[in-house]
């Protein structure tokens, strides 16, 4: 999960996301609507009897905010709680992807999260099958390098190719600036502190946000894949001109709506 605002736990429910499931929270700054689900979602996974560790990732303060917060009896979950500090570099290792984490500009230690999967080796099949791989032998040759079929050895080389692993980029809020350009580089998706329009720049700069165009120039000069348009001003109660002038600097925008499903 991706910050955790007060109403997180409403939402795992809407949309069916079972709780247990839950192993990261990665928060991307200290301002409270980030955060403060995080107490209540602890309260409510201890309650339903959680045993696995869960881990709190995010900026300078994370770990001292809710290493004091959960050593109140009240508060104190009979599983643990680990929150780590980080700034740069790789947060987590699963199997099947990374996350690592950059700092961003905003008005207090705040960073952004890259997620990203390994390469993958793709068999070309055409080529494999004439050469009498077929059924088991995929796996045997993935797992061991080649397989000997008759009195010829095939190595995996041979019939493979390496695909890249997808790539989705997280900002947080944000102004804009090179670290995110830099960490979203070639990114099948780049989600982005959207909060003004431009005619508000201004009031974008002294809060340390971002407009819709300015998100848009950071994906074209990342060459990202799609742009997915976020944490927008409530003083914009028609969001589609923040769509707009997003798409005339980057065509493949998007405007974050709740609830909505992309396949990447």
């Amino acid at each position: 999960m991706f910050d955790a605002c007060e109403g997180v736990q409403t939402q795992l429910m809407r949309y069916r996301v079972g709780y247990g499931k839950l192993k990261a929270i990665f928060i991307s700054h200290l301002h409270a609507d980030h955060f403060l689900g995080v107490p209540g979602l602890v309260q409510t996974l201890n309650m339903s009897g959680r045993i696995e560790p869960l881990f709190l990732f995010g900026p300078r303060g994370t770990r001292k905010l809710f290493e004091a917060l959960f050593s109140i009896r009240q508060f104190q979950p009979n599983f643990p709680v680990i929150a780590r500090d980080c700034a740069e570099g790789e947060c987590l290792r699963e199997k099947l992807f990374t996350v690592s984490c950059f700092p961003v500009e905003h008005g207090c230690p705040a960073i952004g999260f890259a997620i990203e999967e390994p390469e993958k080796t793709r068999f070309h099949e055409a080529k494999a099958k004439k050469l009498g791989i077929k059924g088991r032998l995929f796996t045997e040759l993935s797992e061991k390098g080649s397989v000997k079929i008759k009195k010829k050895t095939v190595k995996l080389e041979d019939v493979s190719y390496s695909q890249a692993g997808k790539k989705i980029v997280y900002t947080g809020d944000t102004k804009p600036c090179k670290a995110v350009v830099s960490a979203a580089k070639g990114a099948d998706l780049l989600i982005h502190d959207s909060a003004f329009s431009h005619e508000d720049r201004a009031l974008a700069t002294e809060k340390k946000h971002s407009t819709a165009k300015q998100a848009a120039e950071d994906a074209l000069k990342a060459k990202v894949k799609k742009l997915l348009l976020t944490h927008f001003s409530n003083r914009y109660d028609d969001r589609s001109k923040l769509l707009e002038e997003a798409r005339v600097v980057f065509a493949e925008s998007e405007l974050g709506v709740e609830g909505a499903v992309l396949n990447i």
